[in-house]
């Protein structure tokens, strides 16, 4: 939905001071006469950059040059001259131009050879093809590919979107940035009641489908099962003809459902495991001492405790900055106990750059690196801090998680430390009662979203081993309140180190490993740089020698 009101920037100074010249499509504002652009905050205050959209590209870039051998060449794949002009299809030094409108804006060129080589306008707003199209619709459907959309326009459907970048592979560099034109345009798909996913009957077109689905509401999503020899909708439009196209979109299927399912579901998935070579495990956290033990997979749940001070949340921290960096997750992070927030996001950069914030023997960032930090943070991590009109309870944090999913396509959530919460409950549940429902939400969250879910849990008062005269490692049975800590997590995690000699490495014992793929009961030792706040593998790598790191796969 897109609204029109003056720009409290230009407006006032202009002759014509009433002209509704700023645009405001979800949180995202843009004038069109001074091009002052940004976000609306949550308070609905309005912050000039951050991810606000770009100036519109001059529309007379646009010439109408539309040649016969393009026309040509789009005939042979079916599509009429007159969807070419709808659509101000245009043809200049080699390349077809298929040209991205906002609100009626031109914001982006995607250029397309005829011989399948691809560049777009660079450093613009990236949004869905034909965007225009469906501003209002109640069904929305999604192509893979801008000639899709216009094949699927040729038998009379013209409320349909295409991606703008095609599906990436999982193993792309940056592959969930590849999704950030959901981000901008989520706000079409609030009022539709139906979405049909149109996607190509290949590998990375199952992979685009399954977080479409994820990122919208998969109660809205169907799918369209294409015919036997044919990947999207111009190669049935080409091989069996404007009808038999009709038929497949009027024969479209519900999308599965978590909860609903039969053998058939899984169908896809189970051959593309067995393609792939098996099921997958985790991604590394960075160190490969505790790759060895424990790597990290969507959809799971992973319990973090340890003596306070040893360092769970810097080595949590780490990890997730290190998975950022290399598989380009995006995470949710509520931690109250790491306010103020300004301060956590200081030490991330740490991380981040390696290079300390504050002045010390070491050199210290600069203010281009300190820049350079914030904007690569911001793209990547989310700190949920619900407002006045929510607690810190374990529904008001998970619905702002989920939002997060849907606008952000976070898939990590770290909950640190579990104590902040609220645990206010009904008088007839004990203790145990709700820490088994609250793990369970945690659980269910996860599995549903496809997030893996951390939550960092303080032991009880730890009692010194009467030999040695230290703290021994605290387990998930050491955590207050239930032995649900252990038996409903996938993974529970020990961070520990020496109080009485901070030289020795800092252990991660890995106590418990649900399943096989992600790895095994083990201690890995890491070494910290308290400077920057970054870890890094030491030597030793050891097994397990206590009873509690059973696998239980």
């Amino acid at each position: 939905m897109n609204d029109r009101t003056t720009c409290p920037k230009c407006s006032p100074k202009r002759k014509n001071s009433q002209e509704r010249c700023l645009s405001v499509t979800g949180n995202l504002f843009y004038c069109h006469h001074c091009h002052y652009s940004g976000v609306i905050d949550d308070a609905g205050k309005m912050l000039e950059g951050g991810k606000g959209r770009k100036p519109p590209i001059d529309g007379k870039v646009l010439k109408g040059k539309l040649p016969a051998n393009v026309v040509e060449y789009f005939a042979k794949r079916g599509i009429t001259v007159d969807t070419l002009k709808r659509n101000k299809i245009e043809f200049e030094d080699g390349f077809i131009k298929f040209p991205y409108f906002w609100n009626g804006d031109l914001v982006n060129i995607k250029y397309r050879s005829l011989d399948k080589k691809f560049k777009q306008t660079p450093d613009r707003d990236r949004v869905f093809y034909g965007l225009d199209d469906v501003t209002d619709e109640n069904e929305i459907i999604i192509t893979e590919g801008e000639i899709d959309k216009l094949s699927l326009e040729e038998v009379g459907y013209t409320n349909v979107i295409s991606v703008p970048d095609g599906a990436p592979s999982p193993n792309t560099k940056g592959f969930k940035s590849k999704f950030d034109y959901i981000d901008n345009c989520i706000d079409i798909f609030n009022d539709a009641t139906k979405i049909i996913l149109a996607v190509d009957n290949d590998a990375p077109g199952m992979t685009l489908q399954r977080e479409l689905i994820r990122r919208l509401d998969p109660i809205k999503c169907w799918r369209m099962v294409w015919p036997e020899g044919c990947k999207d909708a111009n190669d049935v439009l080409c091989k069996l003809g404007k009808a038999h196209l009709i038929n497949v979109v009027e024969d479209a299927v519900l999308v599965p459902i978590k909860g609903i399912y039969s053998a058939n579901d899984f169908r896809q998935d189970i051959f593309d495991e067995y393609r792939e070579g098996g099921i997958k495990g985790g991604v590394s956290t960075g160190l490969n001492n505790v790759d060895q033990f424990y790597t990290v997979k969507e959809g799971q749940i992973s319990i973090v405790t340890g003596i306070p001070s040893h360092g769970k949340s810097s080595w949590l921290t780490a990890a997730l900055i290190n998975i950022a960096r290399k598989d380009g997750w995006h995470f949710a992070i509520f931690s109250p106990e790491n306010n103020p927030v300004n301060q956590f996001i200081q030490r991330m950069a740490s991380t981040y750059i390696g290079k300390p914030f504050n002045k010390g023997y070491r050199e210290r960032m600069t203010p281009e690196e300190i820049e350079s930090a914030i904007l690569w943070l911001s793209g990547r991590f989310k700190h949920l801090m619900p407002g006045i009109d929510m607690q810190y309870r374990v529904d008001d944090i998970l619905k702002l998680a989920q939002i997060c999913v849907k606008r952000h396509g976070i898939k990590g959530m770290v909950v640190d430390p579990w104590n902040e919460i609220d645990h206010t409950r009904p008088g007839n549940l004990s203790e145990t009662e709700y820490i088994s429902q609250s793990l369970t939400k945690f659980r269910a969250f996860s599995r549903a979203y496809d997030v893996h879910v951390w939550v960092v849990a303080h032991p009880m008062k730890p009692q010194k081993d009467k030999a040695t005269g230290k703290y021994p490692p605290p387990t998930a049975y050491d955590i207050s309140g239930s032995a649900h800590w252990r038996n409903k997590a996938d993974n529970v995690l020990c961070v520990y180190r020496d109080e009485m000699d901070e030289s020795k490495e800092v252990e991660i014992h890995v106590q418990k490993v649900r399943f096989r793929e992600i790895g095994r009961p083990g201690l890995a030792q890491v070494r910290f740089d308290t400077a920057t706040g970054r870890y890094q593998d030491a030597h030793k790598i050891q097994q397990p020698t206590f009873k509690e790191t059973l696998y239980e796969g």
